[in-house]
């Protein structure tokens, strides 16, 4: 299992060389900001619609979702897709045509046209942080892990310099440590390579090819799996996983379950990291900031919507067969076992002749969603940060020139962070309750600013500000304040601390516009694209949104 032949090897490289060929030659004409960081505003809805799939799904949800389904929660894991289908459809209809017709780069950017210069400056720097931090350190330490337990690296490195791998053996950490870092690295430096050159163009024509292959090699581990537990059957196979698994087979826990509470996916917590994702987060709007027009933008957001549905049945649920498949030598490798679940299906599911094919979906995966964060954090640093406070007159030129710098250090510091990610228990778990830190007070901060005209930045700085420390308090104020009583709160869902969160700061907003409001709203600026919607975007809209209900009506 750990050896390449030689078709897997031709494989990986004729796939590799096509991502990085077809994205250097798009990316070849980008020559001022515009052409760099939003692909000249010429994006049509296909390529947003896969682009926001391939940027989103990666080597977090094979590794960190997938082991979710396949430890506790089940199905109900599913609730991040099919929701986020849901909010898709809200960002298609309400938030895009707000957006596009101010004209902007970057979210932060609509933040200083609606209340200020400050305003755009707190959201730009949590961003920036928590790009690094949380998003790029994640995608390739998640990647790394993908590819150790696929390819056996740690038995590798430890072949190679004659150390052992039992369980007891003093080297078996150094090895497994190493071999991730070396991966990490290998990602981070080839992704990052291209995105350099090319910008966003280069970004979203690599995500239609990577995104293609990724779903269909999630696709075929699926087939292959049902086939396994059906004796070559896959509607045997599909009839074995639903008898052997129907525990894990539901959608809707416990409204105080640790995990995934119905209270936080129907009515609470869930909707402040998906609005806050899908709608406001530069990573995943950039690709929408870039269409040609306000109809594009909003047919490949509802395109998006389409697949989303579809992602449970390649990546959710094969986690769940592979505790049926592999369930004790999976929990026998220790540490995160659950993280390790889909690696190890493939690894004794595929046939040699298929491992290059799925080696090249996976680094696909990871390069998408990685060289995706990276041109968005650039973009952020260089419009937000460079260009409005270290040199306003920069030429269109330069702004090309610093962000291509902008992006090889990103690249450095995630790569150099990745590692630390090891000490956090689940890479899924890890990315949700670090967003908390600041999703709940930048979405009130929208939220409230575009119901409220006369909403003042005080009450904006306020809520962006006050969000870090409050969902601190939330998680971790047992540390601080040993009671049982904080011990009890810190112990309930992180999901509903965001909820609670996101109501003090509204309220915190509300209170502020009431004693000190605007004397006037303020004037956004008028973009140059069309900004006529697409004329069926709520019907549309409303197919979605019904798929979805049926989908929780069968898997309830």
């Amino acid at each position: 299992m750990g050896t390449f032949t030689a078709l897997d090897l031709a494989v990986f490289l004729g796939f590799m060389g096509l991502v990085v060929g077809v994205s250097l030659w798009a990316g070849r004409r980008e020559r001022d900001a515009e052409d760099y960081f939003l692909a000249g505003r010429r994006l049509t809805w296909w390529l947003v619609g896969f682009s926001l799939i391939a940027s989103n799904i990666s080597t977090e949800h094979f590794v960190g979702m997938a082991g979710s389904a396949f430890g506790r929660v089940g199905l109900a894991i599913a609730s991040y897709e099919w929701m986020a289908a849901v909010t898709l459809v809200i960002v298609a209809v309400w938030l895009l045509p707000k957006f596009l017709r101010a004209g902007i780069y970057t979210m932060p950017e609509y933040l200083e046209h609606r209340y200020d210069h400050g305003t755009r400056a707190i959201m730009a720097v949590y961003l920036l942080a928590a790009y690094v931090i949380v998003f790029l350190a994640t995608v390739v330490y998640s990647g790394a892990m993908a590819l150790n337990g696929i390819f056996e690296l740690p038995a590798l490195f430890a072949d190679r310099f004659g150390l052992s791998l039992a369980a007891d053996a003093p080297w078996r950490e150094s090895a497994e440590f190493w071999s991730t870092v070396a991966g990490i690295w290998l990602i981070g430096l080839v992704a990052g390579a291209y995105t350099v050159y090319g910008g966003l163009t280069a970004v979203v024509w690599s995500d239609l090819l990577q995104g293609a292959a990724l779903l269909l090699g999630a696709a075929l581990v699926t087939g292959l799996a049902l086939a396994e537990l059906g004796d070559g059957s896959v509607l045997a196979g599909w009839s074995s996983f639903t008898a052997a698994n129907e525990g894990k087979l539901h959608t809707v826990l416990p409204w105080n379950d640790p995990d995934v509470p119905w209270l936080a996916v129907f009515v609470g917590g869930l909707w402040i990291p998906n609005l806050f994702y899908w709608g406001l987060n530069q990573f995943i709007t950039q690709r929408t900031l870039g269409a040609k027009s306000v109809a594009e933008g909003q047919k490949g957001i509802l395109f998006a919507a389409l697949i989303k549905l579809a992602i449970p049945f390649v990546i959710v649920m094969p986690g769940i067969m592979a505790w049926q498949l592999y369930g004790p030598q999976i929990e026998a490798l220790g540490g995160n076992a659950g993280d390790k679940a889909y690696p190890y299906m493939i690894a004794h599911l595929l046939p040699p002749q298929l491992r290059g094919v799925m080696f090249a979906a996976l680094c696909g995966a990871v390069m998408s969603s990685f060289n995706s964060g990276i041109n968005s954090a650039s973009t952020i640093f260089t419009i937000d940060l460079y260009k409005r406070y270290l040199r306003p007159d920069s030429t269109p030129e330069n702004d090309v020139r610093v962000g291509r710098w902008a992006t090889a250090a990103i690249v450095l510091v995630a790569c150099l962070w990745a590692p630390v990610i090891s000490s956090f228990e689940g890479v899924f778990a890890y990315i949700q309750e670090i967003w908390g830190f600041i999703s709940p007070g930048i979405l009130a901060v929208f939220v409230v600013g575009i119901l409220n005209p006369r909403t003042p930045p005080a009450a904006a700085r306020a809520a962006l500000l006050l969000g870090v420390p409050l969902y601190a308090v939330a998680r971790f104020g047992a540390a601080v304040v040993d009671s049982e009583w904080m011990r009890a709160f810190n112990g309930i869902a992180f999901l509903h601390h965001m909820a609670m969160i996101f109501i003090v700061l509204v309220g915190v907003m509300l209170a502020m516009t009431a004693r000190a409001p605007l004397a006037a709203p303020r004037q956004l600026p008028v973009g140059r694209i069309d900004c006529t919607p697409h004329p069926r975007v709520k019907l549309y809209g409303g197919a979605v949104v019904a798929l979805t209900a049926a989908l929780y009506a069968v898997f309830w």
